[in-house]
């Protein structure tokens, strides 16, 4: 393997076409397209300040590297990648990819981040700020991930979340086949026009929770006191424990909770209008 170390390059794509080398300490500069077409690379310690440093690049790990703010829209079109220990302060990252891993790094800007990603692998990372994170991507496996950006996981597909705390609003949104164990969820419309979610030991905040879903499924799961008008409209199995202050037209299932403040079945329930409704005794 190449290696190429204790260098800086600026400019348009100085480093063009390059294959099955090793970067150390370089630093790219203002500039664009930096890295572009490239295969088989290894950066570590490496800095980047110019726009879209990281371009159609299969095969790669990058470690301990810092991504500025002005490196917009960074890594997109590059399969393959894994990423440890970085820093990253630019907006619009990971998009267009296939099969990427981030373990422990903290993106600062999570503006439009993580879109249209198959295999994405995520291990304690930090998301803060932004909106939309996760459009539209699928096959997800999350362990370890601290989130307040706006929109969360809306158009995702096949997965699975554990050991999160998302505090957002609109998340999980027109998803389908989503598992979330052990985590706790802070904000409005969570779930909404979902098919096939199951929340496991969660814990619940915000108003206007799971409405509109389909297949939804709790297990051992928690609700704030100010959680009111939930399962407006969804099919439901849902083991709540401790209290829940209202339901509101669920359309069929279960639901059993230790104690409910109000149920709301009004003229406007959908049929079949059959969700069985008990307090634990």
């Amino acid at each position: 393997m190449k290696l190429i170390k204790n260098q800086e390059f600026g400019g348009e794509r100085p480093l063009f076409e390059v294959h099955g080398a090793r970067l150390e300490n370089i630093t790219i500069i203002d500039g664009e397209s930096g890295i572009k077409h490239c295969s088989d690379l290894e950066a570590d310690g490496c800095k980047f300040y110019g726009k879209y440093p990281w371009w159609h690049v299969d095969r790669c790990l990058i470690t301990n590297c810092y991504f500025a703010p002005g490196s917009r829209s960074a890594i997109w079109y590059t399969n393959d990648l894994v990423m440890r220990d970085c820093t990253i302060d630019g907006p619009k990252f990971f998009r267009e990819m296939k099969n990427v891993t981030l373990e422990r790094v903290l993106i600062t800007d999570a503006d439009e981040t993580f879109w249209k990603v198959n295999g994405l692998k995520i291990k304690d990372v930090e998301l803060r700020g932004g909106t939309y994170p996760f459009m539209f991507s699928r096959n997800i496996e999350v362990d370890g991930l601290v989130s307040d950006a706006k929109y969360v996981f809306q158009y995702c597909r096949d997965v699975v979340v554990r050991n999160a705390k998302i505090t957002t609003k609109d998340s999980f949104w027109e998803c389908e086949n989503i598992t979330i164990y052990d985590s706790e969820l802070d904000g409005e419309y969570l779930a909404w026009h979902s098919k096939n979610v199951r929340l496991v030991n969660c814990k619940l905040s915000g108003e206007q929770l799971l409405c509109y879903a389909q297949g939804l499924v709790l297990e051992n799961c928690t609700f704030d006191a100010a959680c009111d008008r939930v399962f407006e409209y969804s099919t439901v199995e849902a083991d709540i424990r401790g209290h829940i202050e209202n339901i509101k037209n669920p359309t069929s299932g279960h639901i059993v909770a230790d104690s409910i403040g109000s149920i709301t079945l009004d003229e406007n329930i959908r049929q079949p209008a059959d969700c069985v409704i008990t307090v634990r005794k």
